[in-house]
């Protein structure tokens, strides 16, 4: 009979070990991917979903071709759009306002979107978002203040130099050290901005530097918000749809308290309703091409990887730029090409560093090496 119960027992356990190893079959850990972490926008690792459309369908060529045309046509549109609002006569005092509006679009994009996926929790703290939607704040509202004092070519310029704020925090608070390619990027950024700056203020009638801080201050509060969102959404998983929501509207309880406190509502609000379809209409389609417009951008990254994405958006600033001595009026100098070509140098050597393994320049030595031995021959040959 022992033995029996031993059997039952050992049968028993067999079944259950059985069990336990078939379950474990079914066991699965699901880490998040980068796309997922990144952006709602990108729906899998597979597919690349922007705006509805799935671009895995496509092969590569058509895959770059979507991609880059959303990203120009969206961005020209938002760049455009910006800088025709800042012309409506008497509007430049109010960059604080469209600001506002802004958010209060932004925060209704991203509600949509949060209730087009499934998982509709809040991941990241509260204190994080409070201090996400400040940073937020800072960039977006001196950015768009700033234009109220500087032409819009040299605050696109600005904005191609990240680097320097990043570098400068990156020695400061972490004690980094750089390459020579990453100094070379921040030498050749400085020197064309302080050159477009003093081109702009000779030729510029209503130059003004307090543009030039305000401008300064969104570039270092736009190079210190990008970690905090990338650690905060690393580290609690919350995607691109929560970021957008959460910051954006804390940040529109932010600027309404601001503003409310400095007397500065009212008069904007007065301006605007009498103006509703070149500040509201234009601001609406402004947030719209901006949200649109990251979309493609995130889309290019995930096909193409980064280095080909600085390509394109670096390619579409300059356009930009271009773009707006063409529709919008004012001075221009040769200095401005010179200069911006400078940025352009610094741009490269910035994404050169990050892909040294990738991109292959030819070194001086080699390049000696090569025109000593073209030498030798040439004498050989004159020899004989």
């Amino acid at each position: 009979q022992k033995q029996d119960n031993k059997s039952t027992e050992c049968s028993q356990l067999g079944i259950m070990d059985l069990k336990f190893t078939s379950s474990r079959k079914y066991i699965s850990i699901s880490v998040p991917s980068k796309s997922q972490t990144m952006s709602p926008h990108i729906k899998s690792v597979d597919d690349v979903v922007v705006l509805g459309m799935n671009l895995s369908k496509f092969n590569k060529p058509t895959q770059f071709f979507i991609c880059v045309s959303g990203v120009f046509m969206f961005y020209l549109i938002y760049g455009y759009l910006q800088e025709l609002i800042f012309s409506v006569e008497g509007f430049k005092p109010f960059g604080w306002y469209l600001t506002l509006v802004q958010f209060g679009f932004y925060s209704i994009f991203g509600l949509i979107e949060l209730q087009l996926i499934q998982d509709k929790r809040r991941r990241i703290p509260g204190k994080t978002y409070m201090i996400i939607a400040f940073l937020t704040v800072g960039t977006m509202g001196l950015s768009n203040t700033s234009l109220g004092y500087l032409n819009y070519p040299t605050q696109v310029i600005f904005k191609c130099c990240k680097l320097i704020p990043v570098m400068i925090g990156g020695v400061f608070i972490q004690g980094k050290r750089y390459n020579v390619a990453d100094v070379s990027a921040a030498l050749c950024m400085s020197l064309g901005l302080i050159w477009f700056t003093l081109a702009d203020s000779t030729v510029a009638p209503n130059f003004n530097l307090t543009g030039v801080v305000l401008i300064s201050l969104a570039l270092c509060a736009d190079a210190v918000i990008g970690n905090v969102q990338e650690k905060a959404m690393k580290l609690h998983n919350g995607s691109n749809s929560e970021m957008v929501l959460y910051s954006y509207s804390i940040g529109f309880v932010y600027i309404l308290f601001g503003l409310t406190c400095t007397s500065g509502l009212s008069p904007a609000v007065t301006f605007c309703s009498k103006h509703p379809v070149q500040t509201y209409g234009y601001a609406f389609l402004f947030s719209l091409t901006g949200y649109f417009g990251i979309s493609f951008v995130l889309a290019l990254i995930k096909i193409f990887g980064a280095l080909l994405a600085v390509t394109v958006t670096t390619g579409r600033k300059a356009m930009t730029i271009v773009l707006s001595f063409l529709f919008f009026a004012k001075p221009f100098t040769l200095q401005y090409v010179w200069s911006g070509l400078l940025v352009v140098l610094g741009i490269f050597l910035n994404v050169y560093s990050k892909n040294m393994d990738k991109i292959k320049l030819p070194s001086l030595q080699g390049f000696w090496k090569k025109r000593v031995e073209e030498r030798k021959t040439r004498t050989l040959s004159q020899t004989v």
